[in-house]
């Protein structure tokens, strides 16, 4: 199976994890706007070759999961990240509150019909993780999930943190690698962003009053995010947990870590045996003449 590359943001295996001692900013030799923006560019040209070779290997799909607290910077990482590769071999998908229909069904069984196929790149903006962190931040959700047994707060998450880690084992033995990206904002650089977006016109439909209820919360899904990724990170299915308060610094380690692990893929164009090649001679000779 995949095996997760090296990080200083490598979200350990071992349940160590602390959000208490996660960075929201870069370290102070981080390199400067400038540098990130000219890295992050290095890094997509890089990726829209490993892309075309994703897809012709045609073996491996790749799932990338963004999970984050509001004004984070999903939408703008996955823009900035992903603007060079082909748009017919990525799918996005958003997801927000469950609809009758996905309530009908298990609680990974929205995201699974979503999953990438072979060849292709998956980006997931939210996930099934919603549910072992807005639910659990919320157990009243549980209540609309139609579940079959009595709920019980004290052992329903490691069940479901369970669920998720047989699902990710078993779609990384298929040769699915799955990348898990927490974008770690500071509760002040939250606080600045959302005043940024009730001052200027242009930026007014993102905010909503939900978001300060939320933000009202923060300690709360903070604890929700260490026991995630704690139980969660494995060296199929390993989080990152990046500093977010800078946006360009934050672009540019997402896009190396999906490069670097595209790398070590092994990926290539496939060949032709000998007949296959004598075909092509001929037709060339034909289109020639």
């Amino acid at each position: 199976m995949f095996e997760a590359i090296g990080n200083e943001y490598l979200v350990p295996f071992d349940g160590a994890f602390s959000v208490g001692e996660a960075a929201t900013k870069p370290p102070e030799d981080a390199p400067g706007k400038k540098k990130n923006k000219e890295q992050l560019e290095d890094m997509i040209d890089e990726m829209r070759d490993l892309q075309r070779m994703l897809f012709a290997h045609d073996k491996y799909s790749l799932l990338l999961v963004f999970q984050a607290m509001d004004a984070a910077g999903k939408d703008g990482t996955i823009r900035a990240v992903m603007s060079g590769v082909n748009p017919a071999g990525v799918q996005v998908f958003s997801f927000k509150v469950p609809t009758p229909e996905e309530l009908d069904h298990d609680f990974l069984w929205r995201t699974t019909v979503r999953l990438p196929e072979r060849g292709r790149i998956g980006i997931f903006n939210r996930s099934y993780y919603e549910e072992v962190l807005v639910v659990r931040v919320n157990p009243k959700f549980l209540g609309y999930q139609k579940l079959p047994y009595d709920i019980d707060l004290e052992n329903i998450w490691e069940e479901r943190f369970k669920s998720i880690r047989d699902h990710e084992k078993h779609l990384a033995r298929n040769g699915m690698v799955v990348l898990k990206f927490w974008l770690n904002v500071s509760k002040e650089e939250q606080r600045q962003r959302f005043l940024d977006r009730i001052e200027e016109p242009e930026k007014n439909w993102k905010f909503s009053s939900s978001d300060v209820e939320v933000r009202s919360r923060w300690d709360d899904y903070m604890h929700a995010y260490e026991e995630v990724l704690q139980a969660t990170s494995r060296l199929w299915a390993p989080w990152y947990a990046i500093p977010a308060d800078s946006k360009p610094y934050m672009r540019a380690q997402v896009a190396e870590i999906i490069v670097k692990t595209m790398r070590s893929l092994g990926l290539a164009y496939p060949t032709v045996d000998e007949k296959a090649r004598a075909e092509l001679l001929e037709m060339k000779e034909v289109l020639e003449g």
